[in-house]
Formats: C-alpha cells, sequence, structure tokens
C-alpha cells in the first residue's frame, strides 16, 4: 500500500472515530447522564474512557487538575458542593484569606527590603521617602 492510501485510511478512521456515535465531545453533552462505568487507558495513566448508561461515551484525560483549576471549580461550584462540605468549604476560606494575608507580608518585606538595600545606592531615596510620607500626613 503505498505511503498516500495509507495516510487516507488512517485520515478516514480518524474522522470517523470522531464522529462515532454516542461520542461526547463537550461536556455540555454530558449533564444527567450517569456514569457506568469509568475504563482506564493502558497507555495514559489516570486517563480513562467513561461509558454512560446511555451508551454514550467520553475519553477523558488524567484526573490531575493544577491548581488554578481547583480554584475556578470550587469556584464554580461552590453553590452545589457548600451544602455537603461546609466544613471543607470553611477550611477552604480560612486558606485562602492567610494566603492571601501571607502574599500581603511578603510585597511589604520585599518593599523594604528593595529600599534598605539601595539607600546607600540613591542618595536622594530618603528625602522621597519623608517626602512622600508628608504628603499622606497632610493629606496630600
Amino acid at each position: 500500500m503505498p505511503v498516500e492510501e495509507k495516510w487516507k485510511a488512517n485520515m478516514e478512521k480518524v474522522a470517523f472515530m470522531k464522529r462515532f456515535p454516542g461520542l461526547a465531545t463537550a461536556w455540555e453533552q454530558v449533564p444527567g447522564k450517569t456514569i457506568e462505568a469509568a475504563l482506564p487507558l493502558p497507555s495514559k495513566p489516570g486517563a480513562a474512557v467513561l461509558v454512560f448508561s446511555d451508551r454514550s461515551f467520553a475519553v477523558v484525560p488524567p484526573l490531575a487538575p493544577e491548581p488554578w483549576e481547583l480554584t475556578e471549580g470550587l469556584g464554580a461550584a461552590r453553590r452545589l458542593l457548600e451544602p455537603a462540605h461546609q466544613d471543607a468549604f470553611a477550611e477552604y476560606d480560612r486558606l485562602v484569606r492567610q494566603d492571601k494575608e501571607a502574599l500581603r507580608l511578603a510585597r511589604l518585606d520585599k518593599i523594604l527590603g528593595a529600599i534598605q538595600n539601595n539607600l546607600e545606592h540613591i542618595p536622594e531615596l530618603k528625602d522621597r521617602l519623608r517626602r512622600l510620607v508628608d504628603g499622606w500626613k497632610s493629606g496630600e
């Protein structure tokens, strides 16, 4: 079989697989469906084919969300999840506040460190800082 025919045959196969009956290709197609089986893909640990009770299916990547994805996911699903996980959301909220405060203090330390490290190299820095603080005191 010539190479061109091999590529054509592969493209036809792939095109058919992408329109295979019952294949869900968007999450909007699965609400209300019940997962009957989650079968691992041998070649990709963590990935699976989800088979729904109506015999539709979806192939999904490994469930290893990045922290930013978890943040968005918890925010998006909070109203549905919080009634069942109130303690977990309370702890999550505490940790979010703790993280924000740690970030605020780290920024403060970084600013103060930059000022201290540059005082001897930029003699006018002290005067500029004094004027800045005096401006705050006088309401400017």
